[in-house]
């Protein structure tokens, strides 16, 4: 008799055990699915902003966090598309979750730095791509350095930028076209023409159709130079290509400087 009930005590038990077993399967795999869902759709959200489409990139950002609400990268990638819409106190929101939810991430950093340096604190974002660097699975460190220079330029400090875009080159694998331009935009600054007008070029090789921005800088760094052939070129490009933007207004109204 004891026998018997030790034997029934013995399956209930490795019975429980079984179920608990498989009740933590199924939610670890519920968690799994969950959290491959977000993932999926961070990613579509962050090709439909690439590609220009933030409506969109917002909707599947949606997704992305309804399936799971503790994926930072889509926290991360909201605060950009958001930023890029002007809508910056719904965007810091999504950064703080961010940097709460994984504060040593690199890419939650790189992005967060970029997003102060574009409203106003680029001495303030510098740290955030710093900290991005320290990671030594970051992929990309040639835009942490690339954003820390052009940051770095903006606060009005040129050794720094010259130091971090310098680095930017030495760790890029597609030619360095990023740097490349804002070598050349800082040696203008400083007047160092020749050498503005050598990276400049490397630059315009590996930009392809040419920015506004590169278009104006090579208008204003041939005038300097007395070359009007070279910046009539330049003229023509920049008012075939970008007529709206805010540099061939510029031009127009002669603001060179």
């Amino acid at each position: 008799m004891i026998r018997g009930l030790c034997r029934c005590l013995f399956f209930i038990l490795l019975s429980s055990m079984l179920g608990l077993a498989w009740g933590q399967q199924e939610s670890s795999r519920a968690l799994s699915d969950a959290r491959s869902r977000a993932r999926i759709h961070a990613e579509l959200g962050a090709a439909y902003f690439q590609a220009g489409n933030p409506a969109v990139a917002l909707e599947e950002l949606e997704i992305a966090l309804a399936s799971d609400s503790s994926y930072f990268p889509a926290y991360s990638i909201r605060g950009l598309v958001l930023a890029s819409l002007k809508e910056n106190a719904k965007a810091e929101e999504d950064f703080k979750r961010a940097m709460a939810l994984a504060p040593k991430d690199p890419e939650v950093n790189n992005n967060y730095g970029w997003y102060l340096c574009e409203t106003g604190k680029p001495r303030q974002s510098i740290s955030f791509f710093l900290e991005a660097l320290k990671s030594p699975l970051y992929e990309t460190p040639e835009r942490a350095y690339a954003n820390a220079g052009s940051c770095a330029l903006k606060a009005g400090d040129q050794d720094e930028a010259l130091g971090y875009l310098l680095k930017a080159l030495q760790f890029s694998k597609d030619g360095g076209a990023l740097p490349r331009m804002l070598l050349a935009r800082l040696f203008y600054q400083q007047g160092r023409l020749d050498e503005a007008r050598i990276y400049l070029a490397d630059a315009m090789k590996l930009i392809e159709p040419p920015s506004a921005e590169i278009l104006w800088l090579g208008i204003r760094l041939e005038r300097k130079l007395g070359n009007r052939l070279a910046e009539s070129s330049y003229v023509a490009q920049l008012r075939s290509r970008h007529p709206t933007s805010s540099e061939y207004q510029d031009f127009l109204k002669g603001n060179f400087e």
